[in-house]
């Protein structure tokens, strides 16, 4: 009888430990508009894969990419959509990969929309944005069932399975400008996100990047003024600067290299934080 005992317990801590939560595999949700959707074209050095260590979980089908919402898979461009372009995501997950130990690794969840407001991602608000929002992000929102704050916790709870989430990064506030109340809606979307993951704040910051500047002609530089003191309502908040990062000749998007260099200052950022 001890035998039998001995060995069903075997049998049950092998199974949980199979099952177990790979502590050493580190999840980042990544939203915003379209400067976090990627609208630059990925260039010969953004399309190598860095390999199995630098993981997404599509947030929609890819049948192009064999890539299907939900399955893990190597993270290349695109990580947001099968036509959208490179992202700060793409360098803020390989930067990490290149600078933590070899048993780390990343994974990304990424859901972004062209031009869509904060409230896009605010539950009680969605429903009257959609009526009122263009026919390009209606669209858009379609891809995730009209609900794309929805769609990134649905994928965000089922990544917890496979690892921790260790931050938040957005890209977002162009299409809110001069919106006094941005920073109060912010945290609501951030304190909701924290809430339905069961997560902490302190465990989980949030990294959110400053607009387009293009030498002080960036078309939305005034929003940095609010994206800088958005720690103050968010103290958990970090600011990614995009001083001297470069941009496309809309002065809105960044391009191709000041995507890198802000995925770049995304994952300096986070490297820091997480060494505390």
């Amino acid at each position: 009888m001890r035998r039998i005992l001995i060995i069903a317990t075997f049998l049950l801590t092998a199974t949980i430990t199979t099952f177990a939560t790979d502590e050493n595999f580190y999840i980042f949700l990544c939203f915003g508009q379209s400067n976090m959707e990627g609208v630059a074209r990925p260039e010969a050095q953004d399309l190598e894969s860095p390999g199995p260590r630098f993981l997404l979980m599509p947030a929609v089908d890819d049948e192009q990419r064999g890539r299907k919402t939900g399955e893990w898979c190597e993270a290349t461009p695109p990580l947001c959509r099968p036509h959208s372009g490179l992202t700060p995501a793409d360098w803020f997950g390989r930067t990490l990969v290149d600078s933590l130990p070899e048993n780390i690794r990343i994974g990304i969840i990424h859901v972004a929309i062209g031009g869509i407001r904060i409230e896009g991602y605010m539950q009680d608000k969605l429903a009257k944005y959609r009526k009122k929002a263009p026919k390009g992000i209606q669209a858009a929102l379609t891809l995730y069932g009209n609900d794309p704050y929805e769609r990134l916790i649905t994928l965000a709870r089922e990544a917890q399975n496979d690892g921790v989430i260790k931050g938040i990064l957005m890209h977002q506030g162009e299409s809110n400008a001069g919106d006094r109340k941005w920073a109060k809606k912010v945290k609501e979307v951030y304190n909701r996100m924290l809430k339905d993951l069961e997560l902490e704040a302190k465990d989980v910051p949030l990294l959110a990047g400053e607009t387009v500047q293009a030498d002080g002609k960036g078309v939305f530089i005034d929003m940095n003024k609010q994206i800088d003191r958005l720690p103050e309502t968010i103290p958990t908040a970090h600011i990614i600067s995009s001083y001297g990062c470069t941009s496309g000749p809309d002065n809105l998007h960044f391009d191709a290299a000041g995507y890198r260099e802000m995925g770049r200052r995304y994952a300096q950022t986070m490297l820091r934080l997480l060494k505390k």
